[in-house]
């Protein structure tokens, strides 16, 4: 039996941190509600920027994990469920195209998320969707703005009230962040890509808005798909 490796890719300093925290609040070391330490002792017990730190945690309330409150601190939240990422991790590290298959699993889970949200979204729903869009427009690096475009996403499955299917937007927006961050960074940084996304997402928000669910439905649909060609497009062009 032919056995192939991979080349061993250094991983950046914030992916580190994330895994660590990660670790913690599977072993339970950090407990959801759990305020973790400031962003300065953080900086001092790890040895790195304080960029790299603000990173880390961004990334990680960007797909539910942690709740930044100004002010106050970070916290575990208390919707966390970090023991499903293993298994379905796992899963997806076996089989040969884990990339087609998430964007399927996204298509089916993200529009039917939004079309719910249209009709079940709470007005701090809706603050909470517009402060990510908000928060992607504003970004000073296009790493955050990604980040941002992520917690639009989860800002969304909450806004369902299933907390099923909040769990599983958890583990899924977590590996497909984790697969296609470089390629979405690159999407996001070519000229003219980042005011086409802004655009998706405004429509999906006045969708949701406006109570239409099967208008919400069809802009992510539309969106997903967009993304999709381009992340491919890029893909294509790095072979």
């Amino acid at each position: 039996m032919i056995i192939s490796f991979k080349p061993i890719k250094t991983k950046k300093i914030y992916e580190e941190i994330v895994e660590q925290l990660k670790a913690m609040i599977t072993m339970g070391q950090l407990r959801p509600g759990d305020k973790l330490p400031s962003e300065r002792e953080m900086v001092e017990s790890l040895g790195v920027s304080r960029a790299s730190v603000r990173e880390a945690l961004t990334s990680l309330e960007a797909i539910g994990i942690l709740d930044i409150r100004p002010g106050e601190g970070t916290f575990v939240r208390q919707t966390s469920n970090s023991e499903t990422f293993g298994p379905l991790a796992l899963v997806l590290a076996v089989e040969q195209n884990p990339g087609a298959q998430m964007m399927e699993v996204r298509r089916v889970l993200e529009t039917e998320c939004a079309a719910l949200a249209a009709t079940r979204a709470t007005e701090e729903n809706l603050k909470n969707i517009s402060d990510s869009l908000e928060k992607m427009k504003s970004a000073k690096t296009v790493t955050e703005a990604v980040a941002f475009d992520l917690r639009f996403h989860f800002a969304i499955a909450e806004a369902t009230q299933n907390t099923i299917l909040l769990r599983m937007m958890n583990t899924i927006a977590d590996l497909m962040h984790n697969t296609f961050r470089t390629n979405r960074e690159k999407l996001y940084a070519k000229q003219g890509h980042a005011p086409k996304i802004i655009s998706e997402h405004h429509e999906i928000l006045q969708a949701i808005k406006e109570r239409k669910a099967e208008k919400a439905r069809q802009k992510m649909l539309e969106h997903i798909n967009n993304i999709e060609s381009g992340i491919q497009l890029d893909i294509n062009l790095d072979k």
